[in-house]
C-alpha cells in the first residue's frame, strides 16, 4: 500500500506519453465494454421488500401481478358541462385505436364519473409493470390524435408508464442543467486555487474521464447488481466530488514539493515525492469511500445496491486516474513550468513563490483553538449538537407520486383523473395462497373481508376479486379514496392487517396471506430500511474504524474519527429535518414539503458522508503524522499540518458543495434533499470539524493521539533519499 503509489508514479513520470495513452485507452475500453455488454435494468421483482413484496411474489405466481396501466380521461375544456355525445364518440375512438396497438393487452369499457363531468378509458399494456414506459409512445400518440380531432374536449392520458417517462425525461433535463452549473463553478474555483488554466483543467478533465469510465464499468456490474435507474446520478454526484478532490490533493502537494526543492529536483523526482505522501492518502481515501459505500449492499434493496455500485466504480476509476495518468500530466506541466521559470530568470524577473502556511482566515480560526482548545471543542460540539436537535423529530416516508412536479403533462392528467375518480387514488390488495381445493373457502372469506371494508369510511366502497387459473392464488382489491401518504390511507392498511384479516382469512388454517398495493409499498419500504439500519450502521462504523487504524496505526484516531463523523452526520441530518419537514423554506428552495424526509436520504447520506469525510481526515492527519514522524512535537505538527492543508481542504470542500448544491434546484424532492444534506455535511465537516473540533481534540490528547503507537515506532527508520537531482 505504501510503495504502490510511488512505483506507479515513478513509471508514469518516466513514461508520460505511454501513461496518458494508457489512461485514454482504459476509459475507451471501459465505455466500449459497457456499451457492448449493455446494462441490466432492475425488474419489478428486484424492488420487492417486506410483506408487500411477498404478496407481489404470490400474485405473480398466479399471473395476477400488476400490469402497466394507462388511463385516458375525457373531460370538458370549458365551463358548461361535458357533451355526453361528443365524449362518448371520443371514448369509442380511443378504445378502437388502443385495441389495434401491439403494445396493448386489453382495453376496458369506458367509465363515467359519478358527477358526470368525465369519462375514462383504462388501457392495460403487455409486459412487466416497469417495462411500460419503454413502449408508451404509441399510446400517447393515439391520445394526441383523438385530442386533435376533438378540440372542444380535453383528452389526456396518465398512468405509471407515462408518469415514469415524464419523470425520467425531467430528471435527465435537470441533470444536464446541473452539469452546466457545476462544471463552470468548479473550473472557476480551480482557477482561483492554481492561477493557471492548464493546472485548473487537469482536475476537471480527470474527473470527467473518471465519470466516463465509471459509467462504462457500471454496465457490466449491473448484471450482478441490477441498475434501479439511479446509477448514473450517483456516478455524476460522487465522480465530480472525489475526482476533483483526489487530483487537487495530489496537485497541491506536487506544487509544495516543487517550491520546497527550489529547482534542485527534477519534475520526475517532485512527482515521486508527491506520490509518497498524497498518493498514499488518495489510495486510503478511495478505499474508505468504496468500503463505506459497499455497506449499502447490506440493505438488501435494489436501489441502495445500485447506489453502492455507482459510488464504488467511479471512486475506483478516480483513484486509478490519480495514480497513473496524473503523475504523467504533472511531469509534462512541470517541465513546462521549468522552461517558463528559466525564461523568467534569463530576463531577470523573479519567480513568484508559492504561498505556504495558513491563510488569514484559517489562522484566525486556529488562534482560539490553539490558545483554549477545551473551550473551542466544547463550543463547537455544543453548536453541532444544537444543529442535530431537530433529528429527534425526524419522520421517514417513501416518496409518493404526489410529490412529483406538476409541470409534467402526465401529472396534471393524473390529478384530474383522481379528482373525477377519487377511488383511484390508491388501493390495498389482499393476496391469498392456498390449495386449489380450498378456493371456495378462500373466496367466502375474502367476500366477508370486502363487505367489512365497504362499510368502512376509510375505503371507497369498491371491492374486486380475481382468482388464478389454477385456483391457488386469490386477490382482492380494495379502493382507497386517499393518496398513499395520507393518514387515512395508512390507517386503511393498518385496519386490514390488524382487524379485518384476523377476523376473516386469518381464521383459515394452512392459508398464506399478505397485503400489497401502493399503500402497502409506501408503508413497508421505510420499515424494511429501519430493520436493516442497525446492521448497516454497525458495519459502517467498523469499516471506518479499521481503515483509520490501518492508515495511522492509532486506535485513538480510529475512535475519534467515528465520533467526528457521527457528529457531522447528525448535524447535517438535523438541518435537513429542520428545512424540509417544515414549510418555512419552501419558497426559498422551491419545494412543497412532504412533512417528512425521503426514507432513502438519511442512510445514503450517512454512508457517503463517512466515506467522503475520510478524504479530509486522511489528508489532514497524514500531514500531521508526517511531521510527527520527523520529530516535530504533536502540538506544533497539528497546528502546522492543519494550517498548511487548510487551503486545499477548503478548495476541495467548495468543489464538493458546488456539485452537491447543484442538485437542490432539481424537481425531484428526494434529489433536493440529498443535494442539500450532502452540501451542508461537507461544509460542516470541512470548516467546523476539520478546523475546530479535530485540532482542539488532538491538542488536548497530545501524544496520546497516536496510542498504541509510540513516537519511536512511528518514526521511519530512515527516509528514502531521491537521487534524481539536477
Amino acid at each position: 500500500m505504501t510503495n504502490l503509489p510511488v512505483r506507479v508514479a515513478r513509471w508514469s513520470a518516466h513514461h508520460p506519453w505511454r501513461a496518458i495513452a494508457g489512461w485514454i485507452l482504459f476509459v475507451v475500453v471501459c465505455l466500449g465494454a459497457g456499451i457492448g455488454v449493455g446494462g441490466h435494468a432492475a425488474t419489478s421483482a428486484d424492488f420487492r421488500v417486506g410483506e408487500a413484496g411477498r404478496a407481489e411474489a404470490m400474485a405473480e405466481e398466479g399471473g395476477l401481478q400488476q400490469k402497466p396501466l394507462e388511463r385516458v380521461l375525457i373531460s370538458a375544456k370549458a365551463a358548461g358541462g361535458l357533451d355526453a355525445g361528443r365524449a362518448g364518440t371520443a371514448a369509442r375512438d380511443i378504445t378502437d385505436r388502443m385495441k389495434r396497438l401491439p403494445e396493448v393487452e386489453s382495453v376496458a369499457a369506458p367509465v363515467r364519473s359519478a358527477d358526470g363531468t368525465a369519462i375514462r378509458v383504462d388501457v392495460t399494456m403487455k409486459g412487466p409493470e416497469l417495462e411500460g414506459k419503454k413502449h408508451i409512445d404509441p399510446l400517447l400518440a393515439q391520445t394526441a390524435k383523438v385530442q386533435r380531432a376533438n378540440p372542444d374536449l380535453r383528452v389526456e392520458e396518465a398512468g405509471s408508464p407515462s408518469i415514469s417517462k415524464d419523470v425520467q425525461g425531467q430528471r435527465g433535463d435537470d441533470l444536464s442543467r446541473t452539469e452546466l452549473i457545476a462544471l463552470p463553478l468548479t473550473l472557476i474555483t480551480l482557477l482561483l486555487v492554481f492561477r493557471s488554466v492548464a493546472m485548473a483543467a487537469v482536475p476537471l478533465l480527470l474527473a470527467v474521464s473518471s465519470i466516463t469510465a465509471g459509467v462504462g464499468l457500471s454496465m457490466p456490474a449491473s448484471h450482478l447488481f441490477p441498475d434501479a435507474g439511479v446509477g448514473t446520478n450517483v456516478i455524476l454526484l460522487i465522480g465530480m466530488a472525489v475526482g476533483v478532490d483526489y487530483t487537487l490533493f495530489y496537485l497541491k502537494r506536487e506544487r509544495e514539493e516543487r517550491a520546497r526543492s527550489g529547482g534542485r529536483l527534477s519534475s520526475e523526482a517532485v512527482v515521486e515525492l508527491a506520490a509518497a505522501t498524497s498518493g498514499r492518502a488518495v489510495v486510503v481515501s478511495g478505499l474508505a469511500v468504496a468500503a463505506s459505500s459497499a455497506t449499502l449492499y447490506l440493505a438488501d434493496d435494489v436501489i441502495f445496491s445500485s447506489l453502492a455500485t455507482g459510488a464504488i466504480v467511479v471512486t475506483v476509476a478516480a483513484v486509478v486516474s490519480s495514480l497513473t495518468v496524473l503523475p504523467a500530466l504533472l511531469v509534462k506541466l512541470g517541465r513546462r513550468a521549468e522552461r517558463r521559470a528559466e525564461r523568467r530568470a534569463r530576463r531577470g524577473r523573479a519567480v513568484r513563490p508559492t504561498r505556504q502556511g495558513a491563510g488569514r482566515i484559517t489562522a484566525a480560526m486556529l488562534r482560539p483553538t490553539s490558545r483554549r482548545p477545551a473551550i473551542t471543542l466544547g463550543v463547537a460540539v455544543i453548536g453541532m449538537l444544537a444543529l442535530a436537535a431537530p433529528l429527534l423529530g425526524l419522520k421517514l416516508t417513501d416518496v409518493g407520486r404526489e410529490t412529483y412536479s406538476r409541470e409534467l403533462p402526465a401529472m396534471r392528467a393524473y390529478d384530474r383523473i383522481n379528482t373525477a375518480f377519487p377511488e383511484l387514488k390508491s388501493m390495498n390488495q389482499v393476496v391469498v395462497r392456498a390449495d386449489a381445493s380450498r378456493a371456495d373457502e378462500v373466496a367466502a372469506a375474502l367476500r366477508d373481508l370486502g363487505e367489512r371494508a365497504k362499510a368502512d369510511p376509510l375505503f371507497a366502497g369498491k371491492a374486486e376479486s380475481r382468482v388464478s387459473a389454477d385456483r391457488r392464488i386469490s386477490l382482492l382489491e380494495l379502493a382507497v379514496p386517499h393518496y398513499v401518504s395520507s393518514d387515512e390511507a395508512q390507517a386503511s392498511l393498518k385496519r386490514i392487517r390488524e382487524r379485518y384479516l384476523p377476523a376473516t382469512v386469518g381464521r383459515l388454517p394452512g392459508v398464506e396471506v399478505a397485503v400489497t398495493g401502493d399503500v402497502a409499498r409506501y408503508a413497508d419500504y421505510p420499515e424494511h430500511q429501519k430493520q436493516k439500519l442497525p446492521m448497516i450502521i454497525g458495519a459502517l462504523l467498523l469499516v471506518t474504524f479499521v481503515i483509520t487504524v490501518f492508515a495511522f496505526r492509532s486506535v485513538v484516531l480510529g475512535l475519534a474519527g467515528l465520533l467526528l463523523n457521527l457528529l457531522s452526520a447528525a448535524a447535517s441530518l438535523g438541518l435537513l429535518t429542520l428545512v424540509f419537514q417544515g414549510r418555512w423554506a419552501e419558497g426559498l428552495l422551491g419545494f412543497t414539503s412532504m412533512g417528512s424526509i425521503g426514507s432513502r436520504v438519511p442512510l445514503f447520506l450517512f454512508v457517503i458522508l463517512f466515506g467522503l469525510s475520510m478524504d479530509y481526515q486522511v489528508f489532514v492527519i497524514s500531514r500531521i503524522r508526517e511531521a510527527v514522524q520527523h520529530g516535530t512535537p504533536t502540538r506544533t505538527a497539528v497546528l502546522d499540518g492543519i494550517g498548511n492543508s487548510a487551503s486545499v481542504v477548503t478548495s476541495a470542500a467548495f468543489v464538493m458543495v458546488t456539485v452537491f448544491a447543484s442538485f437542490i434546484p432539481l424537481h425531484l424532492i428526494e434529489m433536493k434533499q440529498l443535494g442539500f444534506s450532502l452540501a451542508m455535511a461537507v461544509l460542516l465537516d470541512a470548516f467546523v470539524i476539520r478546523l475546530m473540533v479535530l485540532p482542539a481534540l488532538m491538542l488536548l490528547l497530545g501524544e496520546a493521539t497516536w496510542w498504541p503507537s509510540r513516537r519511536a515506532r512511528m518514526a521511519a527508520p530512515g527516509a528514502p533519499v531521491l537521487q534524481n537531482v539536477r
